[in-house]
């Protein structure tokens, strides 16, 4: 009768655990809602200013909305699980997938603002805090242990912070961020390559054959080892998603990174008459953040019965960077 009773104590607490960790993955796999870019600027320059300096410092809309974008990926519920090794984050795939596809439009831009933003030239020296800043962003998204990616990242947004103030201080005249065509349409070339891959991955959720073209519009294109002259891709379906939240995660940093240089980038873009293409990007990009109304990602077979999650989400990706695409072709006309 004891054992019984141990057995049954023992069984109950395993259930209301299972029940309590069931919960704390709910509440902690909710995603961040989108913000201001414009009213967090303010903020932040309401914040660390005496409110003498102007408002519309160019480049400080960028850099205070990567550093709130990198910021969320801690200061989330359950703050950032890609490197947790415990229950019941470490059982948990959706929202780690979520953070890295954040993380690699903030490694993206912080890179981009080391070698070109900050820049006037390529001969030009680099800024003392990007050069810094830029390098810890990029530790093993998954290491948690001497040192920690949390650690690396929160180092990486204190050099960010440090920039941005130097931005909106006048005494400070070698830290600059030239809001050039030249220099936008550097980053807009990575985020074409980003937004390619994620919407042939995504595509990939139902299998389909493609035809090699690595070595298309050259003749005298060579590549390292042979490759078939047609492709089979086809995403795992355990991987179908992940990759699903990876883009999600992808778009709305990368959301909140084109609302910013809107900003920062007005008088460019008016003057390459660019300003309503920007905004078409940024809405296709809103698209990718509806609510989810499914209780699962779907990924039925193209023109089946269920839904493809994962093909809406490829729509909305590649509308968007062939609209990048046309984008980087006005910033660079004359």
């Amino acid at each position: 009768m004891k054992q019984y009773l141990n057995a049954k104590s023992v069984g109950l607490t395993a259930g209301i655990l299972i029940v309590v960790f069931w919960l704390i993955g709910v509440y902690w796999s909710f995603e961040p809602s989108t913000f201001d870019v414009r009213a967090n600027a303010k903020a932040q320059l309401s914040s660390t200013t005496a409110g003498s300096v102007p408002e519309d410092v160019p480049g400080y809309t960028v850099t205070a909305t990567l550093i709130t974008v990198a910021e969320t990926l801690m200061d989330k519920p359950g703050g950032y699980l890609s490197n947790d090794v415990t229950p019941p984050s470490v059982l948990l795939d959706n929202m780690p997938s979520w953070e890295f596809g954040a993380l690699e439009m903030v490694r993206d831009m912080a890179l981009s603002m080391r070698k070109d933003f900050s820049r006037s030239q390529s001969q030009s020296l680099e800024n003392p805090q990007l050069i810094k800043a830029q390098p810890k962003f990029n530790i093993d998204s998954r290491s948690w242990l001497f040192p920690s990616a949390e650690s690396q990242y929160q180092e990486a947004i204190e050099f960010l912070a440090d920039y941005r103030n130097e931005l909106a201080d006048p005494a400070q005249g070698d830290s600059q961020f030239y809001t050039r065509a030249d220099n936008l349409r550097e980053w807009l070339k990575q985020v074409e390559k980003r937004l390619g891959s994620m919407s042939q991955r995504l595509s990939a959720s139902v299998g389909s054959e493609r035809v090699n073209t690595d070595l298309a519009g050259d003749s005298a294109a060579s590549n390292s080892t042979p490759r078939p002259s047609a492709l089979q891709n086809k995403t795992s379906w355990w991987q179908l998603d992940d990759v699903f939240y990876e883009a999600r995660g992808a778009t709305w940093a990368l959301l909140h990174l084109l609302k910013a240089v809107e900003v920062d980038f007005a008088d460019v873009l008016e003057k390459k008459n660019a300003l309503v293409s920007l905004r078409q990007i940024i809405r296709e990009l809103e698209a990718t953040q509806q609510t989810i109304w499914s209780p699962m990602i779907l990924n039925g077979s193209g023109f089946g019965m269920l839904a493809n999650h994962s093909l809406v989400m490829a729509n909305y990706i590649s509308r968007a960077n062939a609209a990048i695409i046309e984008l980087s072709e006005l910033l660079n006309q004359g």
